[in-house]
């Protein structure tokens, strides 16, 4: 299955596998994804975005077991405060939809960090941009790719 995100990574010569999956409309969960794909919950990594205080854009990528701590998520971004982007403004932002949003390949370069438990995987799963399309990866390949700083965000 070839999206915009595999056709970059393959552009880049970065090292990955393709997982798919069948998509339930009804469930769009990391837990759902973890499960059909085979992995282990903590190494599926969800992408959020969030609106910062000053209104800049920024990219959260964390295990799909847990929930983003929007202080420390603030403090990291430098930010005095953040909000979940409303859902109506994801496509727009990203040119993704929910459920299918990864941090490779948005509509513009935004500002981007990675749960630092992402380190204790050889490689970690992320949207493919498409809903059913999951790409594993090394962190550190995921991290160079997208500029993206490695933080605690949990």
């Amino acid at each position: 299955m070839e999206t915009n995100v595999t056709r970059l990574l393959a552009q880049k010569r970065i090292p990955h596998d393709v997982l798919t999956y069948p998509v339930d409309e009804d469930d769009l969960s990391a837990q759902y994804v973890a499960q059909k794909i085979g992995l282990e919950l903590d190494r599926v990594f969800k992408t959020l975005v969030a609106l910062g205080g000053d209104g800049t854009h920024i990219v959260f990528v964390i295990p799909g077991s847990c929930e983003l701590n929007l202080k420390k998520a603030a403090k990291t971004a430098g930010q005095k405060s953040i909000a979940m982007l409303p859902l109506k403004e994801l496509e727009p932002v990203t040119g993704y939809v929910r459920g299918g949003c990864s941090p490779i390949g948005m509509k513009k370069q935004l500002s981007t960090y990675i749960d630092e438990t992402a380190l204790v995987w050889d490689t970690l799963s992320v949207s493919a941009g498409k809903r059913g399309v999951q790409v594993l990866l090394a962190p550190a390949q995921l991290a160079g790719l997208v500029g993206a700083v490695f933080a605690d965000l949990i």
